[in-house]
C-alpha cells in the first residue's frame, strides 16, 4: 500500500508518516515546508514532494498512490489574515478532495474540534457546529463539504475530529502548540507557568501516538464518516501544571494571567468517543499522566 501524506513534515503529519513506515506502509510526504521542520523527517526513507495543495497542477506532482491522509493545513488560532487561513484550509483540502475523487482513492483528512465551539460536552459528532474563529470556521467548512457525501459518496472519506494534541515534533509551532509544551519550555527553566485566570479551563489532550495510529486505522474504513480523536476526558491545565512537575520532580506554582482572546476561547473540550471505539474499535492508550511523562522522558529531555 502506498499513501500520500500532506503536511508530512509538520508535528500530527510527521508521526503519522512514521508510523505508516513502522506498519509497512510506503509513505511519501508532500509539504512545502512553510509551517513545517524537516527535522521531524529527516531519518524516514520516504519520498518527498515540496509542493503546495494550492498548486492547480497538484495532480500532475504526484505519483500512483493508494490513500491520502491529509494534514496539510495553517493551525495557527489567533492568525488575524481570514483570507490566508480559509485559502488554505478550505480551499487546500478541496483540490485534495478533487484529486481523490478524481483518482479514485481513499481520503482520510484532519477536522478539529475547533468547530464544536463553546458547545455542549462530551461533544458528539452530531451537534450543530459553532467555530469561534476563523481557524475552526475553515475546519467547519472542510466537514460541511464531506456531509454532503454522506448518503452517496464516490470514495471513502473519513474527517478526524483531532482535540488537543501534543507531543514530539511540535516545537516549530511557536505560540500555537500545545499547552503541554508551553508548559514545560518555562518550567524546565524553572520559571513560574503562566496560564490564563484561573488555570480551570478544561481541554481533552491527547498524545499524538494515539493520534497518529487512530489516523491509521481510519485508513480502513470503506465508508464517509466524520469522528472525534481524543482521550474522552477533560483536564485543567493546573493539573497540567502539576503532572509537569512531578515528572520534573519540581514544585513550580503558576501564574495567572488575564484571557486575552476570552471571546473566541474554548474554555472547554471533551470528546464523545462512542463512533471512535465503534468505528475503528480504538481506545486511548495514553493517559495525561503517560503521555506527559513519555513526551518529556523520551523526546524533550533528549534534545534539550
Amino acid at each position: 500500500m502506498k499513501v500520500l501524506v500532506t503536511g508530512g513534515s509538520g508535528f500530527i503529519g510527521s508521526n503519522v508518516a512514521r508510523l505508516l513506515k513502522e506498519e509497512g506502509i510506503d509513505v511519501v510526504i508532500l509539504d512545502d515546508f512553510s509551517h513545517a521542520d524537516f527535522r521531524n523527517i529527516l531519518d524516514l526513507d520516504c519520498e518527498v514532494i515540496c509542493a503546495d495543495i494550492l498548486d492547480e497542477n497538484l495532480d500532475k506532482k504526484i505519483p500512483k498512490i493508494d490513500a491520502v491522509i491529509h494534514q496539510a493545513a495553517l493551525t495557527d488560532t489567533t492568525l488575524k489574515d481570514d483570507r490566508k487561513m480559509v485559502a488554505v484550509n478550505f480551499v487546500g483540502f478541496k483540490n485534495i478532495l478533487d484529486f481523490c475523487i478524481k483518482r479514485r482513492i481513499k481520503l482520510i483528512y484532519a477536522s478539529s474540534a475547533g468547530v464544536y465551539g463553546k458547545g455542549p460536552t462530551p461533544m458528539k459528532e452530531t451537534q450543530p457546529p459553532s467555530p469561534l474563529n476563523s481557524y475552526s470556521y475553515s475546519k467547519y467548512l472542510c466537514d460541511r463539504e464531506v456531509v454532503k457525501f454522506f448518503k452517496k459518496s464516490p470514495i471513502p472519506i473519513a474527517g478526524l475530529r483531532y482535540f488537543n494534541v501534543y507531543g514530539p515534533g511540535e516545537s516549530h509551532k511557536g505560540k500555537s502548540s500545545s499547552m503541554v509544551f508551553q508548559l514545560y519550555l518555562q518550567m524546565k527553566e524553572d520559571k513560574p507557568p503562566r496560564v490564563f485566570k484561573y488555570g480551570e479551563q478544561r481541554r481533552d489532550f491527547v498524545y499524538v501516538k494515539d493520534v497518529a495510529y487512530a489516523t491509521f486505522l481510519a485508513l480502513n474504513l470503506s465508508h464517509t464518516v466524520i469522528v472525534n480523536v481524543g482521550r474522552g476526558e477533560a483536564r485543567s491545565f493546573n493539573e497540567v501544571i502539576s503532572v509537569i512537575n512531578k515528572v520534573l520532580n519540581k514544585n513550580l506554582q503558576p501564574e495567572y494571567f488575564d484571557n486575552p482572546y476570552q471571546e473566541v476561547y474554548q474554555e472547554f473540550t471533551q470528546a464523545d468517543l462512542s463512533l471512535l471505539k465503534k468505528l475503528l474499535k480504538f481506545t486511548p492508550r495514553y493517559s495525561l499522566e503517560k503521555g506527559v511523562e513519555d513526551y518529556i522522558k523520551n523526546y524533550l529531555t533528549k534534545t534539550a
